[in-house]
């Protein structure tokens, strides 16, 4: 599924929307469900540092499968959004300003961008979510986990899917100094001066001594740097090819292009997988020694994306294992069950036989009942759509963006796994 957005298209939707006096997303307000989560929001667990995070997630998962989302939850998210386009982790009342300096932060705005830039609707705050990435890139070309903090490669990854998400080319997003997003990511990059069990992999940040390998920002890293997003479109090529190791002949220390870089990093992820029965292991501080579920699946995502898919079916089907415990890491959480989603998704598999398990049919239940699902199938999203969506037409589609707008008038963390402040 192709979820980008062409640059004119959203200015045309934006300026209907403007000419016909569209309201703003409601604040979010507490329903009578059961659960007593706000009106629209996925997940029942306190939204406080991941309520953004997966509700992006969510909507992504649904869309990519053929799910249109209630418009109460793309209504929440767009309502979550700061004046000055930026996205903070959760806004419990959204009449109140947001802090510009530490309330706000990257790896969200950059999630909300993709998944509203996915469904369709809301070019106007899509566009200022971009603008409000454009304004804090640092100078090195990255971005970090707030405004003006060091370049990371989780936050620079997620900025690069969602330019990547509307269409716009990450590497002609240059810094006042010249820097590209891929600049500040391949710094990242432990090179062929690094052990040997290590090269081609990345490290969060640098700022703070030598550079140390973690595996979920190489599994971010290694997505990014091949230019997409959470949801991408697949080519169909044959992926039994196994990625191609950091090359260190010639006296040379890093991959040189974004391209060989993200093969480094794929193949130091399948390597590492290879030793722990396919998948990876908690990077966080002080964690036991147990299976990381969530980085996993970022792992399967990068593959595929890479066209390495029998690569990726390795650590897919050790998720899906009965024995992994992967299924009741997600039971009722819409933001590790969307990760699963867009793992089968990307590798091509169905995320609603997941070892027995329908988990767009757990994920919907986590939230607003779907919209009505196309003809034919069951509208609480049981079935996928049956017509294909496209750049110019079909739900989601750029001309359904326009239409959404132009009826307005009469009538929304990645913490990336292993992140501390929107851990899924």
């Amino acid at each position: 599924m192709n979820i980008r957005r062409s640059v004119a298209a959203l200015s045309l939707c934006a300026a209907l929307c403007a000419a016909l006096g569209a309201a703003a997303a409601p604040a979010a307000v507490a329903d009578d469900s059961p659960a007593g989560r706000s009106e629209g929001l996925y997940g029942a667990k306190d939204p406080k540092f991941d309520g953004v995070w997966r509700q992006s997630l969510a909507l992504l998962a649904q869309d990519a499968v053929g799910v249109t989302p209630a418009k109460s939850a793309i209504d929440w998210l767009t309502g979550q959004s700061c004046a000055d386009g930026g996205f903070a982790a959760y806004r419990a009342d959204t009449s109140k300003a947001c802090d510009p300096k530490k309330g706000e932060f990257t790896d969200a705005t950059a999630a909300a961008v993709q998944a509203l830039a996915a469904v369709g609707g809301r070019a106007d705050t899509v566009e200022k979510g971009i603008g409000w990435l454009k304004r804090h890139q640092n100078d090195d070309g990255g971005w970090g986990m707030n405004p003006g903090g060091p370049s990371d490669a989780n936050s620079t990854s997620a900025a690069i899917g969602a330019f990547a998400a509307t269409g716009q080319d990450p590497a002609k997003l240059t810094a006042k100094g010249g820097k590209s997003p891929y600049d500040a990511l391949l710094g990242l990059q432990l090179g062929c001066s690094a052990k040997a069990d290590e090269r081609g992999a990345f490290a969060y940040t640098a700022d703070k001594g030598k550079p140390v390998a973690n595996e979920l920002a190489t599994a971010s890293a290694a997505l990014a740097a091949q230019g997409k997003g959470f949801v991408f479109e697949t080519v169909g090529k044959d992926g039994g090819a196994e990625p191609k190791p950091l090359r260190c002949a010639g006296g040379t220390d890093g991959a040189g292009s974004p391209k060989d870089a993200a093969e480094a990093a794929l193949a130091h992820l399948s390597r590492v997988m290879s030793d722990t029965d396919m998948h990876l292991k908690s990077a966080m501080p002080g964690a036991k020694d147990q299976p990381d579920f969530g980085g996993t699946a970022d792992a399967v995502v990068a593959l595929a994306a890479g066209e390495h898919s029998a690569t990726a079916g390795k650590p897919l089907q050790w998720l899906q294992g009965k024995d992994s415990g992967a299924a009741a890491w997600a039971k009722g959480d819409p933001g590790a069950l969307a990760k699963l989603i867009l793992a089968a998704h990307a590798a091509g598999a169905s995320p609603r036989d997941f070892g027995g398990a329908d988990l767009v049919q757990q994920l919907n239940a986590t939230g607003p009942k779907p919209e009505a699902a196309a003809p034919g199938a069951e509208s609480d999203g049981k079935n996928e759509k049956s017509e294909k969506k496209s750049d110019d037409g079909g739900i989601g589609g750029v001309w359904w963006t326009v239409g959404v707008c132009a009826i307005a008038g009469v009538g929304i963390g990645f913490l990336l796994s292993g992140r501390k402040r929107r851990q899924l």
